[in-house]
């Protein structure tokens, strides 16, 4: 029995050595040559004596042709998971396919038992998202998520050539960073244990920690810390917002790309570093992921913007031509309104704009002031999408940043220090990933840009 089961652990990592991948197949990799694949069936011709099989591997958008005689080929339908051997060649197209001798089956998938998924056929995206997972078998989410995993890759790339140091923030935090408090409280889901940790002078629902304990809204603070003593700091991971929103901008969690750099006193230092980085990592994408970006785009796509410079304009000029240009009423409890930030995107052209130096009232604590009205703040305006990035120069100055935290977020005498030892000046902002993604994939609801989306009344899987 054991002798079998190792033969059989050989025989798996034999065949999964040898298996070449679709991608570099359709690239001529081995034409000519005996090759192995395995993956899903996409499409399914039958002929008198041939069987025409549409293969993918989840490797590139685009499917290999298998050909093999009817009598080689079991059973099978769309969906099913195969293997194949064969003669890579070209077809009189010049279309790389396999005749195969070979094919097995390794996973049935009987259409008529509930598979959502019709072959040839597309759905609308509200339809797709009711099967969070099977929704990556369908071509444009598939694409959607080598793009996130391309961009995700790009942008950690980028950020090291550049000499930024990745830190791992907690997700488990005491502090509520916006000062808003939109956050989700962590309490253990287990009332004896919580009997059991309890302290006199503690709040029940806070014995596990002995303090009040939040999923993070950000890693900024915690960032902070780091730049004070490594300069150039980023995280990038989950964030997560109580908000009572289902806009097709808003996710309760959602993914956020931070940084913080140390000994940056100038704003349009940092608002350099955003732009440079947002076009090095839109133009990679273009550059090696073009055919996925094809396969999810929504709607046609401009990016010329790549090759033109950010605006960059006061809160003050943004205000006057929205109200005054625009003819836009601007509430000032709320403030621009995702029309009115698209509005001016498309005023200057359809080019991302910077909108800097806001009032003091609309932004968090930690920003630090030019006057008494205003703080050195900006939001990024995209396209399409409105604000994907907001940041700040930080406050540097202890009894400022003392007089400015609020009553709700007192346990920050620890952030208080960063200003007392060793205190530089620093800068720093957040990058909403999905919204990014939006922009650049021409997605239209930021659900279909994650691959297993929360939002209010909504956490299915």
């Amino acid at each position: 029995m054991l002798k079998t089961i190792i033969n059989r652990g050989i025989n798996l990592r034999k065949n999964y050595s040898q298996t070449s991948s679709i991608l570099s197949l359709l690239n001529d990799d081995k034409l000519g040559q005996h090759v192995f694949i395995q993956g899903w069936i996409k499409a399914l011709r039958k002929q008198k004596e041939v069987t025409f099989l549409d293969i993918n591997d989840g490797s590139t958008p685009k499917s290999l042709q298998i050909v093999s005689s009817k009598k080689n080929v079991p059973k099978v339908t769309v969906g099913a998971s195969v293997s194949a051997s064969g003669l890579l060649k070209q077809t009189a197209k010049g279309q790389n396919e396999v005749s195969a001798t070979s094919v097995k089956m390794i996973g049935e998938c009987d259409l008529e038992k509930g598979y959502p998924f019709a072959p040839r056929k597309r759905y609308e995206p509200q339809y797709v998202r009711e099967y969070l997972h099977l929704r990556p078998r369908t071509k444009t989410f598939a694409s959607v998520l080598r793009l996130r995993h391309a961009a995700y890759l790009a942008i950690h790339n980028y950020l090291h050539q550049n000499h930024y140091i990745n830190i791992h923030t907690p997700i488990i935090t005491a502090n509520d960073c916006e000062g808003a408090g939109e956050t989700f409280k962590v309490v253990p889901d287990n009332e004896q244990l919580l009997k059991n940790m309890a302290k006199k002078d503690v709040p029940f629902d806070n014995a596990y920690f002995d303090t009040k304990a939040y999923l993070t809204v950000s890693g900024q603070l915690h960032l902070e810390a780091a730049a004070h003593a490594l300069n150039k700091v980023y995280c990038f991971g989950p964030t997560f917002r109580a908000e009572n929103s289902i806009s097709r901008f808003h996710l309760s969690e959602f993914y956020m790309l931070e940084l913080e750099q140390a000994f940056l006193d100038d704003l349009d230092d940092l608002l350099d570093v955003v732009e440079k980085m947002i076009k090095h990592v839109t133009a990679d994408l273009l550059e090696h992921n073009f055919s996925d970006l094809e396969t999810c785009s929504q709607q046609k796509i401009e990016y010329s913007w790549i090759d033109k410079e950010f605006k960059r304009i006061p809160h003050e000029e943004a205000l006057d031509i929205v109200t005054n240009k625009l003819n836009k009423t601007v509430s000032s409890k709320t403030g621009f309104t995702k029309g009115d930030e698209v509005a001016l995107t498309h005023y200057f052209g359809h080019v991302p704009v910077f909108i800097i130096n806001w009032p003091k009232e609309e932004k968090p604590f930690y920003m630090k002031q030019i006057n008494d009205d205003q703080v050195a703040a900006f939001d990024l305006l995209a396209p399409s999408v409105g604000e994907i990035v907001g940041g700040s120069l930080r406050e540097n100055s202890y009894e400022k940043l003392k007089a400015q935290i609020p009553e709700s977020n007192s346990q920050l005498d620890w952030y208080l220090d960063l200003r007392r030892f060793g205190s530089v000046p620093t800068g720093g902002f957040g990058m909403g990933f999905e919204r990014y993604l939006q922009l650049v994939l021409g997605v239209q609801t930021i659900k279909d840009c994650i691959p297993f989306p929360r939002w209010p009344h909504n956490c299915k899987l």
